[in-house]
């Protein structure tokens, strides 16, 4: 089987673990209490993540261009949520029942959805060089697959939308990463530019609209969920990378 199809068919496998996770979220209500610590938890592993994955690689990919792409990808997030009030205007309409604005949900979304492109992108990358390092990447993103995908339904369902939409966003994050292993087949020469600009994007949402909402609960218990969401990246890194 060629390394597409292996990829194909994990790429598949890695999507329905993501919505296992969104359905556990989708399944039954939970308290707002109890999801802030899964929106806490989702912002430290976004955050860590791009620190220590995308923006490294992106260095290491493309020296000369990482830091404006970069720059770039988050003043993009930074323009649209500030220029066009009438659909990005986080922090100024968030109604007493909801934790998250409705237009944070969506962009965390967007940025969940360049992280799992770019896994697509990392898995036939894997199998393009050796099964061997196919399969570990594989074996990575299997493991935060299920966490992932019930962060992206916390936040959906927290921010006042319904379970079924919370699922679908779950979903969506497994088309993303098959879209992602297309590309690669298609077009890897731009990989390294694509994955510094989605690094600027993914450093916005994690630090500029996620960790600020869950500033807002206070207390240590948020501050530890936090630094397990962090300490789960640096887990998975220590297991897999050495």
């Amino acid at each position: 089987m060629s390394y597409l199809w292996i990829s194909l068919v994990l790429g598949l496998v890695a999507g329905l673990a993501n919505l296992f996770g969104g359905a556990i979220v989708s399944a039954r209500p939970w308290s707002r209490s109890f999801l802030a610590y899964f929106i806490a938890l989702g912002s430290g592993f976004m955050l860590a993540m791009v620190l220590t994955d995308m923006i490294p690689e992106s260095f290491h990919l493309a020296p000369a261009s990482a830091p404006a792409l970069i720059v770039l990808g988050y003043f993009i997030v930074h323009f649209f949520e500030h220029s066009l009030p009438g659909h990005f205007h986080f922090g100024e309409e968030t109604h007493a029942d909801e934790f998250l604005n409705p237009s944070v949900a969506y962009t965390a979304l967007g940025g969940l959805l360049i992280h799992t492109f770019f896994g697509g992108v990392a898995l036939a990358s894997g199998f393009l060089i050796s099964s061997w390092l196919g399969w570990i990447i594989f074996t990575a993103l299997i493991l935060h697959n299920i966490p992932e995908g019930f962060t992206i339904s916390s936040i959906m369902v927290t921010a006042g939308k319904g379970r079924g939409t919370a699922l679908g966003a779950a979903g969506a994050l497994g088309v993303s990463r098959i879209a992602g292993i297309l590309a690669m087949a298609l077009a890897s020469r731009w990989v390294n530019y694509g994955l510094a600009l989605s690094a600027g994007v993914t450093l916005y949402v994690a630090a500029s609209d996620l960790i600020p909402e869950v500033n807002k609960m206070g207390g240590t218990r948020i501050t530890i969920a936090v630094g397990l969401g962090v300490a789960l990246v640096l887990f998975l890194r220590l297991i897999f990378i050495g």
